[in-house]
């Protein structure tokens, strides 16, 4: 019966030990910058391309994955049907053309190669609609509210984030070079 007690008492030792050192050993710990201004990345008669940078930086004490992002609108048509706005996320220096984001690490916070930093894009094509010119349609612009997601692991099971962004008519006709209307 005392060879049992031992057993059970090392057992206990074991996952007791292990749990401190996990927890010393920390998690990761994404945090994002959102304060960059939007900026035009395109414009042509039929469409504008609208970014804003998101500084994605790990405060943790152990490496994080992005595994997915996406862009999403939350324009729908019955609070302004003359434009088409089209989302996706896209990674600093790794432009697709087929709007899939490819999983990218976040090292744990101090890194000496500064990979504790990530930049991201939030990016909208705007596209007028029903046969009118961007500039008619952009003058009649409504506030553009982004849900921009993502799928994020590390020492903690994956889970989705999202932030809100939020670019303003006003901000969009001046980037555009339009006059707002007051409908």
């Amino acid at each position: 019966m005392t060879v049992l007690y031992v057993i059970i008492g090392l057992i206990v030792l074991a996952v007791v030990l292990a749990k401190l050192y996990l927890a010393a050993a920390g998690i990761e710990d994404i945090r994002v910058d959102t304060s960059a201004p939007v900026v035009v990345e395109s414009q042509d008669e039929g469409s504008i391309v609208l970014s804003k940078q998101l500084n994605f930086y790990n405060e943790g004490k152990q490496c994080a994955t992005i595994m997915d992002a996406i862009c999403r609108s939350q324009l729908p048509y019955e609070q302004y049907d003359g434009i088409e706005v089209r989302g996706k996320a896209e990674r600093e220096g790794e432009p697709r053309e087929d709007d899939y984001f490819e999983a990218v690490l976040i090292q744990k916070k101090g890194d000496r190669n500064g990979e504790d930093k990530l930049n991201l894009f939030a990016k909208v094509r705007l596209t007028p609609r029903k046969g009118a010119d961007l500039k008619t349609a952009l003058a009649h612009m409504v506030d553009l509210p982004l849900d921009f997601i993502w799928m994020e692991t590390g020492r903690t099971p994956w889970h989705y984030r999202k932030i809100r962004l939020v670019f303003t008519a006003e901000e969009i006709a001046k980037l555009a070079d339009v006059q707002l209307v007051q409908d």
